[in-house]
């Protein structure tokens, strides 16, 4: 559900290339899935197949050890052994030549019964002589005469290894613990076992090795040194998890190896046979090879992809969407056609189309509000002219007919002149705030002239560097003067201040009048609400809030409450940007 979301808000080319991945990784991981399958498949079956071979080939040393140790006695019970070993030196050396060449035939015949017999012979103590198959001038060699004694063995199977040498040996009599009167081995014949062995995986490529882990030999053919000793760990493993057949794949000097076990209880050991899996999945290799491939392909299939669609889809679009995010920050500015006839360049004259309509209409509507400005503008100016200057001369007239009021006269007359040459500037629409605030103090110095003491005025605040509508401070100042001040008997306060939160800087202008109501308040705060809906002709207030929305927008203006002192608090709001 998330992925989903994110596709809702996301972009046309992310969602394309979430589609196209959609399409293309399930038809990668189905291709991977048959190959590994295929991959366990092969493996399984090859594995089934080599274990079977080694229970066969284990199950021919089996049976071979097997008779060779049951048909042992009855070559230890021969009777001229018996005679040799016991008369020794005591018959006639014809007799003895007789019985030892007897001996020899029958050791011979044993040695033919089975290949996995190098050699048989017989250890007789009493003449000092080691009797083979096909020879008779031996000597005794103590040390393998007492290797092949009974007492030597400590263990069941019937193996004894010594010098890299394997054999079964019977000693006579049977129970005797030392010093037999004879004995009978049979040497196994090493290179056999390694050729059975070497049956089992020779034709994939594998190595053979039959260990006995409690005597320590083992029987393997040329097997790597460091891959002896991990199969020897292997088997260990196995033994302490008593598991006695079965296949794994090991990892072994960066490659992997198929690796089947199965263990004899007659020879105590495990048969293990390592086969490279690259021997066994060879074909499965190569197909694997081409899975990579083709996934290299897919990536370019993607990267190509990607480009087409940045280069013809996305691009083209961002430029549209750029486009309208200008529009949007009131710049009108046509897109550059770099594209033939299809659908963004048909898109793109629709656009630029579009543009030039707005922009007709815009600089209508805008040169129609710019007019409907200036109109107001001048209304005021033409609307507060006639009687401010009136007035303005009465006060003069009065001043100069005051023998001790010359200075004061001089000082109005500075005042007048200012003031009405800020009036009468009509050449820019647009003046700097503290313009307008130097203004407004002109302004109530010379209604200071004229009222005296008896109204106390106080400018408050920072002005920032902003240019704002001409003419916006002073008649609200003129409207507390005419509404509020000038017919009040107590004592007059007029506050001018400011604030500044963000990007609204606010003029506060409050006075302690009484004549204004609640109601009043309100009616004239809903007169404010609704004046760009009436169209008739007023000066003051209503002019001042219509020229600042026209100039800012409507979240700016006027409005009014009741102020801290008393009287109207008039609130004028205007862009710090």
């Amino acid at each position: 559900m998330k992925s989903q979301f994110f596709l809702k808000d996301s972009s046309i080319f992310k969602k394309i290339m979430a589609a196209f991945l959609a399409a293309l990784l399930p038809l990668m991981a189905i291709t991977w899935m048959i190959n590994e399958k295929g991959s366990e498949n092969i493996r399984s079956e090859i594995s089934e197949s080599v274990l079977n071979t080694t229970r066969f080939y284990l199950d021919s040393l089996d049976k071979e050890a097997d008779r060779i140790s049951r048909y042992l006695p009855n070559y230890v019970m021969d009777r001229d052994l018996m005679e040799i070993a016991t008369t020794g030196n005591d018959i006639s050396y014809y007799e003895r030549a007789r019985k030892i060449l007897d001996i020899q035939r029958r050791l011979e015949l044993m040695k033919n019964s089975s290949p996995f017999i190098k050699e048989t012979r017989a250890y007789i103590p009493v003449i000092e002589r080691t009797i083979l198959s096909n020879k008779f001038e031996t000597f005794l060699n103590e040390q393998e005469y007492a290797s092949m004694q009974q007492y030597a063995k400590l263990y069941e199977e019937p193996f004894i290894y010594w010098n890299d040498r394997l054999f079964i040996s019977m000693q006579y009599p049977i129970n005797t613990v030392k010093n037999p009167i004879y004995i009978v081995a049979v040497e196994l014949s090493t290179n056999k076992i390694k050729e059975t062995l070497s049956q089992i995986g020779s034709s994939r490529g594998g190595q053979s090795v039959l260990l006995n882990l409690e005597r320590g030999w083992d029987i393997e053919s040329d097997m790597d040194p460091a891959l002896l000793e991990q199969m020897k760990s292997f088997a260990s493993d196995k033994r302490e998890l008593q598991k006695d057949e079965g296949y794994e794949t090991l990892l072994y000097d960066g490659k992997r190896f198929l690796t089947v076990y199965k263990y004899s209880k007659l020879w105590n050991s495990y048969s293990i046979t390592c086969i490279p899996e690259e021997k066994i999945l060879g074909s499965l290799h190569m197909y694997r090879t081409l899975f990579w491939w083709a996934c290299a392909l897919a990536v370019g299939i993607v990267v190509f992809f990607s480009y087409f669609l940045i280069r013809f889809i996305y691009r083209p679009l961002m430029k549209l969407v750029h486009s309208f995010r200008r529009v949007q920050q009131n710049r009108l500015e046509p897109i550059v056609i770099d594209r033939g006839a299809d659908e963004f360049g048909y898109l793109y004259q629709a656009f630029n189309d579009t543009i030039r309509s707005l922009k007709t209409l815009i600089e209508e509507n805008y040169e129609q509000q710019i007019r409907n400005q200036r109109s107001e503008l001048k209304r005021l100016q033409s609307q507060i002219n006639p009687h401010f200057l009136y007035n303005c001369f009465f006060v003069l007239c009065r001043l100069i007919k005051s023998e001790n009021q010359k200075e004061k006269a001089y000082q109005f007359c500075l005042y007048i002149g200012q003031y009405f040459q800020f009036i009468t500037r009509n050449d820019e629409d647009d003046i700097p705030l503290e313009l307008e605030v130097n203004h407004s103090r002109t302004y109530v110095d010379m209604q200071s002239i004229c009222y005296g003491d008896r109204i106390q005025v106080q400018f408050e605040g920072d002005v920032p560097d902003i240019h704002v509508p001409r003419l916006i401070l002073q008649p609200i100042i003129e409207n507390a003067y005419k509404h509020a001040l000038g017919n009040m008997i107590q004592q007059g306060e007029l506050w001018v201040h400011s604030e500044r939160v963000d990007h609204v800087f606010t003029i506060y202008v409050e006075d302690n009048g009484r004549s204004i109501t609640d109601e009043e308040i309100e009616q004239l705060q809903k007169r404010l609400r609704q004046s760009s809906n009436r169209m008739e002709e007023t000066t003051g207030i209503m002019n001042v809030h219509r020229r600042i929305q026209l100039r800012y927008g409507e979240e700016y203006g006027i409005t009014v409450s009741r102020s801290a002192l008393g009287g109207l608090q008039v609130k004028i709001n205007l862009s710090a940007n």
